[in-house]
């Protein structure tokens, strides 16, 4: 197989020109540039799939926003991360994430803590711009030192792509459709008959919500781990 030669690429980001390579990002290069660009799925590490579209960006000639994690650069694009239409797309994002599950800080383990909180704070949503579901899904408490709770998912699939990718277990998947999604286990096992996790806890550092927590913890205790994925895979030297 050829693999595709790297080019340097030129391009402006928020009208400051920036340089990166042809296999980045727009997301990627405005990290490099420290240009910040809300995301909810993406961490560093692992591969973007796009899912949570909280990242979205304009560029001149295109008319729909798209997710700066999936979008390679191109030279000569323009690229713009806040607009006012930006803006009231990603509160209804965010709104859409609150509604759909159960997301009560004054009761989840990882208040304070919990990264769809701090976004919510950092782009000031006040409220929900869509009414609550009221969705109840069944907690899987049965392994011995974690909890899986769907209430509080987002559907990011971090926790699907820390397993594969950087455990390589591939103990985790999504089950259902629509609302109904939810993470599962093997074959929709509960968590402790799974065969194939290794109870290592990536997928539990990496949840940016309460939904993968662990045991026996109090809210003052509770610290995600997410660059641990980041250091582990810049030591392994793959990105």
């Amino acid at each position: 197989m050829i693999k595709e030669k790297v080019r340097v690429k030129n391009f402006k980001i928020d009208g400051v020109c920036v340089t990166g390579q042809s296999n980045q990002t727009i997301l990627e290069v405005a990290h490099d540039n420290d240009i910040e660009i809300p995301t909810m799925c993406h961490l560093r590490g692992l591969s973007n799939v796009g899912s949570c579209r909280m990242c979205i960006v304009e560029i001149e000639g295109r008319h729909e926003p798209i997710p700066s994690c999936t979008a390679k650069i191109k030279e000569g694009m323009e690229v713009t991360t806040s607009s006012p239409r930006i803006k009231a797309a990603r509160e209804m994002i965010l709104s859409m994430m609150f509604s759909e599950r159960s997301h009560t800080c004054s009761t989840c383990v990882v208040n304070g803590d919990c990264q769809l909180q701090s976004k919510s704070v950092e782009l000031e949503l006040g409220h929900s711009f869509t009414p609550y579901l009221n969705q109840r899904f069944e907690v899987d408490a049965s392994h011995k030192n974690f909890v899986n709770d769907p209430n509080r998912c987002i559907l990011c699939t971090r926790c699907i792509r820390v397993c594969d990718e950087i455990e390589g277990a591939h103990a985790l998947d999504l089950f259902g459709r629509g609302l109904n999604t939810r993470i599962i286990h093997d074959m929709d096992e509960p968590w402790a008959d799974s065969t194939s996790c290794t109870s290592c806890g990536k997928c539990v550092y990496v949840c940016p919500t309460g939904a993968l927590y662990e045991k026996d913890i109090s809210e003052e205790e509770v610290v995600k781990k997410r660059e641990i994925i980041t250091e582990l895979v810049k030591n392994r030297g793959q990105r």
